[in-house]
């Protein structure tokens, strides 16, 4: 528990991964990419239950290896691309309340795509969360502004460019944008209510912890290359 309140992690990963085949399970600096996250999990004192929601049996069997449970296989309407997170999340929450047989106040989702997060991103949101009774907590970093909303543009399907937004016709400097934004899957920390009452990760009082430092979302072979360098670098 961390402040008295009862907390539930649950780590995202399924086996449909496409730009990786078995992206959790593809090696990283010597082990499946998932136990790095599990490996984390065990390092955070507080948390009551860790465990993986998945639709894989190999994934499970890995999760299980690395200290995270896997007690329940996740169906297979949760399991498509188009699936999102508050669903999975939803789903993981009262499964594993009627097998404990009792009530989680927060759920710390933990994607293992994001291997480079330390103990400190995800005791900093949650710390966040019951302190200063927010909804949800999201782990972010500020987007670099030439990527602003406001400066992308488009093309339809006749090839004609356009601005995306059309509030960016009046952007002259930067100074005028105001700062966006972008969820590096560090961490999400996530009351009870929030999930099951409004139905979202994202919720009508939600905060975030900015962080400086970089984080790497894998989705790709080159991703999986740039921070095994980094975590290379940091021993």
């Amino acid at each position: 528990m961390l402040l008295d309140k009862r907390i539930l992690v649950v780590v995202p990963a399924r086996g449909g991964s496409k730009g990786v085949k078995l992206k959790n399970l593809h090696p990283l600096a010597g082990k499946p990419l998932l136990a790095h996250t599990g490996e984390l999990v065990r390092r955070l004192a507080y948390v009551d239950r860790a465990l993986v929601s998945t639709d894989h049996p190999e994934i499970a069997r890995a999760a299980r290896e690395c200290g995270l449970d896997a007690p329940f296989m996740r169906p297979v309407e949760l399991s498509g691309d188009l699936i999102g997170d508050t669903e999975v999340l939803q789903h993981a929450l009262r499964e594993t309340e009627e097998i404990d047989a009792l009530r989680y106040d927060v759920v710390v989702m933990l994607q293992p795509t994001c291997p480079l997060r330390r103990e400190e991103h995800v005791t900093a949101a949650v710390e966040k969360l019951i302190r200063g009774g927010w909804d949800s907590v999201w782990t972010v970093n500020r987007t670099d502004v030439k990527y602003h909303p406001l400066k992308q543009l488009v093309l339809n399907a006749e090839g004609a460019l356009s601005l995306f937004a059309a509030d960016g016709r009046r952007i002259i400097a930067r100074q005028q944008l105001q700062p966006t934004y972008t969820r590096n899957g560090a961490a999400y920390a996530i009351r009870r209510a929030c999930l099951l009452e409004q139905e979202t990760t994202l919720g009508a009082h939600s905060t975030a912890i900015v962080l400086e430092e970089p984080m790497v979302s894998i989705d790709t072979l080159a991703d999986f290359t740039a921070v095994e360098r980094e975590l290379t670098a940091r021993r």
